[in-house]
């Protein structure tokens, strides 16, 4: 599985961005999909993952600011992400996991500052 994250860029605090996770096939056929942060100086965490049935999951500190979804015949998952905090910045990563094999996109750059 490839993934081809984007939508990261510059946004002011209070401000909002989407980020995208494009996949190389059906994400109907990918276990789970989600996103994993990794700030300067820090362990990457979790930030929201969606199973292939539809359930969520956030990291608590992040509920009801962040959003993950999907469009399935894009095979495209998302990160919207709303009133963003410096602390928020980060490179962020998609996943997925298909198979007992987890996969990795390449990261995008969110910075979030005035």
């Amino acid at each position: 599985v490839q993934l081809q994250a984007s939508g990261g860029g510059l946004v002011q605090p209070g401000g909002s961005l989407r980020l995208s996770c494009a996949a190389s096939r059906s994400i109907l056929g990918i276990f789970r999909m989600g996103w994993y942060r990794q700030a300067p100086g820090k362990q990457r965490e979790l930030v929201a993952t969606i199973t292939s049935g539809g359930s969520t999951n956030y990291a608590d500190s992040l509920k009801g600011r962040f959003t993950v979804s999907r469009d399935i015949a894009k095979n495209t998952v998302y990160l919207t992400m709303n009133s963003l905090k410096p602390e928020d910045t980060a490179v962020y990563y998609c996943n997925a996991i298909k198979g007992g094999v987890e996969y990795w996109g390449q990261g995008t750059l969110v910075t979030v500052s005035s």
